[in-house]
């Protein structure tokens, strides 16, 4: 019998990321996405995992859904689908990812390859619990679950690992959500909600993310007055969200908004909770440095829940200005593990590969990889 692949895409995921919103759930949040001029990202995200499974896999069977669920993106590679199922209007809800879920267990697919954030995941695992594997591609802001390669192009390469790797290990891996309206009030409160079996390969599944360790507070002093006492007159500095990037503006004394991304200039707040075109109307010609500090667990310095600081602001601001800062505990908990990008342009994740001095302490630095 033919091996059957089911591919589900939520076509709104990752949409409010670059415009300041934390996500896309509900009906008035994704208007409120749209009126911002957000447009949909995670197709573009599904195309690089599709490309490199049509390239590398042979004799399997696509089952999707329509239209932007993933009909859409495999036609664009010229890959020819198995269409089920039926949407009835081109805006999409969990209720069309849950039914397109049930639908492939019912069709009995080998692997569910999704892409999307933790809501998306939640509604898969609502359906699907732990009858068939999946592997997820990240596409959404909120990605605190352990059932998501790394970026797009290892969803492509974990897919080929199940097919062809009949000895493949399955994890049972957590299914994570938080919630949104308290995430966009800068409180993060996460719940696990069950566990969903993944292939595990460990240099292409992301861990769970981790979180802080109250010790680590003299470190983050340290951390932040060095950044402070080496701030450049005139020199623009977007700080990423964060707590460890949070405790500069409170050692200013400035607000903060933990969850976003904050402009200061001469010491002094400029912005609050910026968006992408924000941040490129506000250094358009003007000297700029970003700051950012890796997801505990996890390592990411770009690309989850800091999608504001994009593509087309990170080429500009020049590799040598970003500033990557993190406590010793989250470099000594990847474990030797690289430290991430996943931004979304591949020619900008190779730009950004490397090695980065890392501040760790009042003018203490590690030299620690950076990979994606």
């Amino acid at each position: 019998m033919t091996k059957r692949l089911g591919l589900i895409v939520n076509p709104i995921a990752g949409m409010g990321g670059r415009v300041g919103l934390k996500g896309t759930d509900g009906e008035e949040t994704l208007n409120k996405a749209l009126e911002l001029g957000a447009i949909k990202e995670s197709p573009k995200k599904v195309k690089k995992a599709l490309d490199y499974i049509n390239q590398h896999i042979s004799g399997i069977d696509i089952l999707t859904y329509p239209g932007d669920m993933g009909q859409n993106e495999c036609i664009n590679l010229g890959i020819t689908p198995i269409v089920i199922g039926n949407l009835d209007s081109e805006k999409t809800t969990y209720k069309d990812t849950e039914e397109a879920a049930l639908m492939m267990v019912k069709k009995e697919v080998d692997l569910i390859l999704f892409a999307g954030g933790d809501g998306t995941a939640r509604n898969i695992y609502n359906v699907v619990g732990n009858r068939v594997p999946v592997i997820g591609i990240p596409a959404g802001v909120k990605i605190h679950s352990a059932v998501f390669a790394t970026n797009p192009l290892n969803a492509g390469k974990i897919v080929q690992s199940f097919f062809e790797n009949n000895n493949i290990e399955l994890r049972e891996s957590e299914v994570m959500d938080i919630d949104e309206k308290l995430f966009r009030e800068g409180k993060v409160v996460a719940k696990l909600f069950g566990y969903m079996k993944v292939p595990y390969e460990k240099k292409f599944v992301q861990s769970l993310k981790a979180g802080g360790v109250f010790s680590d507070n003299i470190c983050l002093e340290g951390i932040a007055d060095y950044i402070i006492d080496s701030m450049e007159d005139d020199c623009i500095y977007l700080i990423g969200s964060g707590t460890t990037t949070k405790k500069i503006l409170d050692q200013m004394k400035l607000p903060c908004t933990l969850l976003g991304i904050d402009i200061v200039k001469n010491k002094k707040l400029l912005l609050n909770d910026a968006n992408e075109e924000d941040i490129l109307n506000m250094t358009k010609d003007k000297k700029f440095k970003i700051i950012v500090s890796p997801i505990g667990g996890q390592g990411y310095i770009f690309g989850r829940g800091n999608q504001q600081l994009s593509p087309k602001i990170i080429n500009a601001s020049e590799k040598e200005n970003i500033i990557v800062i993190s406590t010793p505990s989250k470099i000594i908990n990847l474990k030797g593990r690289p430290l991430l990008v996943d931004t979304g342009d591949e020619n900008t994740d190779k730009i950004l590969k490397g090695y980065y001095k890392v501040i760790v302490g009042y003018d203490e630095t590690y030299v620690y990889e950076c990979s994606y």
